[in-house]
């Protein structure tokens, strides 16, 4: 998931400007198709899907039913067919679990005991589905950074057993402090350095429970952000087994917490340095963690919508665009407001979605490939809709030639370049370098790639599962402004606006660029539709192996 940080690095997607001059001449062969994404027809739809009327957009809500409606509707009037056999929709059953701390975290050794304040010293929850689960005198173990990578020969696990024990372990990858190891020559945050990941293998492992150890740098955020946002309830994807397959309990500890923890422990700090190299064991701490956690439970089902327009020649074989609609709803009142609208995040993906399908249906020539255009819910929960897509295909995971996904775009007005999040990643990066040549552009990679910036929107969890994805970003420099306008623009959009309810509908945007960078995606799209190869994965991803 994104935060202001990131749109201040790398704004989110964008789309193309109308009436460029000689700047667009071959950007597409069908100029009827690349002139219907222009700026009127992005600002209406915003100022629909970001209107008062829809609440935030949030799933499970009356938000929810009146964004279905729309898109619906606009797909139907745009000449598309139901995604879904005969309907727009897909179910993504989910639950909604608000999960609380009957206390404190309290450890306990042999030289004393620590507790630990809710959401000031650290934050838990829990993915089971049930009302009440707790650890009781579970052994704590330090496990470095909690990653098995065997590509990077880095073990974290090894020989331990941690089954009914809760592991400690630090945020991002080794790379991060040695550019000899993971991906540091590049400063590029591995999939096993996201917190998601370490979730993840310490359930593998069978661990009851997880905490990592935030620290600002390595994060790439505060811990305002860790504490707001495990202070909210959480939506999760249903499970045949109620996530039980999950460790019992997930959370995070502040620096300053784990300090102390190691202290109690009789083991030095430094053994966080200790960790960052090849080599190194896993610690017992001969301590123990108690916690219960009391939770509300609602199940429901959201939707994703997808629309289809069909291909001619190579209509089993189908390109992606997607982006979420989902937004925060109705929340805490700020200034008398408490409707988050969600405009640029992402009510301005979705209309970027509704202008690239009109631009396809107005082709001369129908494209030999599939496209479908697939609206995510559950983007701001996790990336919920996506990974439900991803492992409930409508279409056959080898059949999909490429994901291109849209999450926040230009509202500054034209730039010379565009930002590609996870550059270097696939052969998409290729066809998207001719894209922007044809607008004389260029691409240039996000500027903090340790952040870990691509796997946090819905094209991760195609790439998870082989399909290359494409994720522009904005670019940084501007055509006819100087060089701070872009980023102060974005600055300001990320300190007054971000998941905020101020997210709102501006008539002062700036639009071109928005219009600009949606033709740039329209031709890369369209290219591939017209192809018979698939692109790959690049040497040195992690998901080379997946396709």
């Amino acid at each position: 998931m994104k935060n202001p940080y990131y749109l201040f690095l790398c704004t989110a997607l964008a789309l193309a400007a109308c009436n460029q001059g000689s700047r667009q001449a071959g950007i597409a062969d069908d100029s009827t198709a690349i002139k219907a994404i222009d700026s009127a027809g992005l600002a209406k739809d915003i100022s629909v899907l970001a209107s008062d009327e829809f609440q935030g957009r949030k799933p499970f809500t009356i938000g929810e039913e009146k964004t279905l409606a729309y898109l619906i509707k606009r797909f139907k009037e745009i000449g598309l067919k139901p995604g879904n056999d005969t309907s727009f929709l897909q179910d993504v059953p989910m639950v909604e679990i608000k999960s609380v701390p009957e206390g404190d975290l309290h450890i306990a050794g042999k030289k004393g005991d620590l507790k630990l304040t809710y959401l000031d010293q650290y934050v838990a929850g829990t993915k089971h589905v049930q009302e009440r689960v707790a650890i009781s005198n579970s052994e704590m173990v330090f496990a470095g950074f909690g990653i098995v990578a065997p590509e990077y020969n880095w073990n974290d696990y090894a020989g331990l057993d941690v089954k009914g024990k809760t592991v400690v372990v630090m945020v991002n990858d080794p790379g991060f402090y040695d550019s000899t190891l993971f991906k540091g020559k590049t400063r590029t945050m591995t999939y096993y350095g996201r917190w998601t990941y370490k979730f993840e293998e310490a359930a593998r492992q069978g661990a009851a429970g997880i905490l990592i150890i935030h620290d600002v740098l390595p994060a790439s955020y505060g811990w305002t952000v860790v504490r707001s946002g495990w202070s909210k309830p959480k939506l999760d994807l249903q499970t045949p087994d109620d996530n039980k397959s999950r460790a019992t309990i997930e959370g995070w500890l502040t620096l300053e917490s784990a300090k102390k923890l190691f202290e109690l422990a009789g083991v030095p700090d430094s053994i966080m340095n200790q960790a960052k190299h090849p080599g190194f064991k896993p610690v017992p701490l001969h301590v123990t963690a108690s916690l219960a956690l009391q939770s509300k439970i609602r199940k429901s089902v959201s939707h994703n919508v997808a629309a289809l327009l069909p291909g001619t020649e190579r209509k089993n074989e189908y390109i992606i665009y997607s982006a979420h609609w989902d937004h925060l709803g109705v929340g805490e009142a700020v200034k008398g407001d408490s409707i988050y609208n969600g405009a640029l995040d992402n009510a301005s993906g979705v209309a970027g979605l509704l202008q690239l399908a009109t631009a396809f249906s107005k082709l001369k020539q129908a494209p030999k490939r599939s496209v479908l255009f697939l609206a995510l819910t559950g983007e701001e929960q996790g990336l919920l809709g996506s990974e439900y897509y991803a492992a409930h295909p409508i279409y056959p995971i080898k059949s999909t030639v490429a994901d291109i996904n849209m999450d926040v775009l230009n509202f500054f007005g034209r730039t010379k370049d565009i930002t590609i999040i996870g550059k270097g990643q696939s052969e998409l990066d290729d066809y998207a370098a001719r894209s922007a040549e044809k607008q004389g552009r260029f691409l240039i990679p996000e500027a903090n790639p340790s952040g870990g910036w691509f796997f946090r929107s819905d094209h991760f969890n195609f790439a998870k599962v082989g399909i290359p994805s494409l994720y522009p970003g904005s670019g940084n420099k501007s055509l006819v402004h100087d060089s701070a306008w872009a980023p102060d623009h974005i600055a300001a959009y990320g300190r007054d606006h971000y998941h905020s309810p101020f997210d709102q509908m501006d008539p002062s945007w700036e639009l071109s660029g928005m219009v600009e960078d949606v033709r740039f995606l329209f031709d890369v799209g369209a290219t591939l539709s017209n192809e018979d190869k698939f692109p790959q994965w690049k040497e040195g991803s992690e998901f080379k192996s997946k396709r």
